[in-house]
């Protein structure tokens, strides 16, 4: 970790600060100068759950510096900060393996909706990455803002982490090298093949970016331009980070109608260029595939038997959240959102897409048949303050509202918001969600910006995995179900992320690990966001460490911004 040589002199003034603030918190006894206290934190009698998925044990953990450096029976020695977790669970710092973070944390570097939860460390790059950027994709980007404004102050995606390490945040942050981004970079929006020319480009762009830290190839395949990438693409996208020691993720190309069919699709990419390969937000969207879940675990097993690195994650609620627009068939996306507009105001154009959207199809993903009815799609994020008076309706009431059609009212809202309208889609099954969590190679991931309930994020009304997916394992689905047990919750949130990521000193309790570290009480650990009131913090996380730095005490934030840039296995800077 050579981003900051000078961390730990920080490091001890954040400590420092925040011991008058927390009243579990109490200063070591004053020693003399020949005797410096042992520790800088020292943690007492917490049930550790140590990222290993075995039974717990009761001890203390001494912190120095950034690093872990005793666990066991420490006695009466001496620190600088002493945090009492007797009754309390004490775990590694938890992975959010999907975020979308990376313009929340530009805007609010706490990251306060999940170090609430207990995530010390957020995985950006789903499909789309904040870099590597050129000059249109910049003034898009600047262009396209809504409520979270930003100077884009980067280019390349190991400058953008930098710069928001630089700006201050509370979480470790690390990313993949989004295929859409690299498409975008050399093709622009057009549904055609690379040529040999972009092709080793957007190659040459995936080493750069490796080199620099990025994790692997994400990919989100069912959003226009990505879409239009077949097999090869992506292969050779993968075997370029894959020279590397990177691997590949995937919103994968279906998750209804063609869900096996793209299941295969991860596994042959992850066989043809050698690498591990990890399926976001694992799930069987619409009640006539629901079913499938059965066959996606078998073909996973069946290709993790065969010694392919198959992993996936998950989120805890059985409704997805993407855009309106994405209801629509992806040719009418070509060219980018101006061009999707042109087509929807041309009448001709606009009738195909609505007898599109209301014909079922194997060919794309139509996420408003998946949904099933359109009282099951909930309008969460508008632009224009002249719609948000819509925000929390369902598209049914909208459009009987306004006295038109679904499809007619969709496309008139994408039309006049001048965005994608952000919407939740109900299309999974509770059973399939509780089943996948039983599964030992599923991790997860909140799928969603780390937010706050105050300005500029009340705005709009997002998902409630926002504010409760990691509390809500642990609560629900952990404690008041008892689906896993609470050791292999952690290693699911830990280790298990970690090691899938090749992720050095990090995901565990051990001498030596960096020490992300937090302290919460299995017996109160709750989620409280809802879809009608989602901007609900969690609670029953009282203690949050990052990189030795207390940026939680006693539950409450304590302003402090140790986060780094958690580099992959190309990376060619010092660690």
């Amino acid at each position: 970790m050579g981003h900051h040589a000078s961390r730990p002199i920080v490091r001890r003034a954040n400590v420092v600060r925040v011991v008058a603030s927390a009243a579990i918190v109490a200063l070591a006894p004053t020693l003399g100068c020949d005797a410096p206290p042992e520790y800088d934190v020292l943690i007492r009698g917490g049930t550790v759950y140590d990222g290993s998925g075995d039974a717990p044990f009761v001890a203390d953990i001494g912190i120095r510096g950034d690093t872990i450096a005793e666990i066991g029976d420490l006695g009466e020695s001496a620190a600088v900060t002493h945090i009492d977790a007797t009754g309390h669970a004490v775990s590694p710092g938890f992975i959010n393996m999907l975020s979308w973070a990376t313009e929340s944390l530009l805007v609010d570097g706490r990251s306060l909706s999940d170090i609430r939860q207990g995530v010390t460390l957020e995985i950006f790059g789903e499909g789309a990455s904040m870099g590597p950027l050129n000059e249109d994709m910049k003034t898009q980007m600047a262009e396209g803002q809504g409520d979270m404004r930003f100077d884009v102050a980067w280019t390349t995606l190991g400058e953008y982490l930098d710069h928001l390490v630089d700006r201050g945040v509370s979480p470790n942050v690390a990313s993949y090298v989004g295929a859409t981004t690299l498409r975008i970079h050399e093709i622009g929006y057009d549904d055609r093949p690379p040529t040999v020319e972009e092709l080793g480009r957007m190659q040459d762009l995936v080493r750069d970016a490796m080199r620099e830290g990025a994790l692997g190839v994400g990919s989100s395949l069912i959003y226009a331009p990505a879409f239009y990438a077949d097999t090869d693409e992506l292969i050779a996208l993968a075997s370029a980070a894959a020279e590397y020691g990177g691997a590949y993720i995937s919103h994968l190309r279906s998750e209804g109608n063609q869900l096996l069919e793209a299941v295969d699709e991860l596994i042959t990419i992850a066989r043809e260029a050698g690498l591990p390969a990890e399926i976001y937000h694992l799930k069987a969207a619409g009640s006539d595939n629901w079913g499938k879940l059965d066959d996606v675990i078998e073909r996973v097993e069946a290709a993790r038997a065969e010694g392919l690195a198959i992993t996936a994650d998950m989120y805890m609620y059985p409704a997805g959240s993407t855009g309106l627009s994405a209801s629509m068939p992806p040719w009418a996306h070509e060219g980018g959102y101006e061009d999707l507009v042109e087509r929807l105001r041309d009448p001709a154009t606009r009738a195909r897409i609505v007898e599109e959207m209301r014909t079922p199809t194997d060919e794309w993903e139509n996420l408003l048949l998946s949904a099933g009815s359109p009282d099951r799609v909930l309008l969460v994020g508008f632009r224009q303050d002249s719609l948000r008076h819509l925000t929390g309706k369902t598209l049914a009431e909208v459009a009987e509202m306004r006295g038109t059609g679904i499809e007619e009212t969709a496309i008139e809202l994408v039309i006049q918001d001048s965005s994608r309208v952000g919407t939740v889609y109900f299309m999974m099954s509770e059973e399939n969600v509780a089943r996948q969590v039983r599964l030992p190679w599923v991790s997860f991931g909140s799928d969603a910006g780390s937010l706050a309930p105050e300005d500029p994020f009340l705005g709009s009304s997002p998902h409630p995995r926002a504010y409760g997916n990691f509390a809500r394992l642990l609560g629900r689905y952990v404690r008041d179900e008892g689906l896993i047990t609470l050791e292999e919750a952690v290693r699911r949130l830990s280790a298990l992320p970690a090691e899938n990521l090749s992720l050095e000193r990090r995901g565990r309790l051990a001498r030596g690990y960096f020490a992300d570290v937090v302290v919460f009480d299995p017996a109160t650990v709750s989620d409280h966001a809802t879809f009608e009131q989602p901007h609900q913090l969690a609670t029953g996380v009282r203690d949050v460490f990052v990189n030795g730095v207390q940026v939680l005490a006693n539950g409450a934030h304590t302003g402090a911004t140790p986060g780094r840039v958690v580099r992959g296995p190309g990376w060619e800077g010092e660690r």
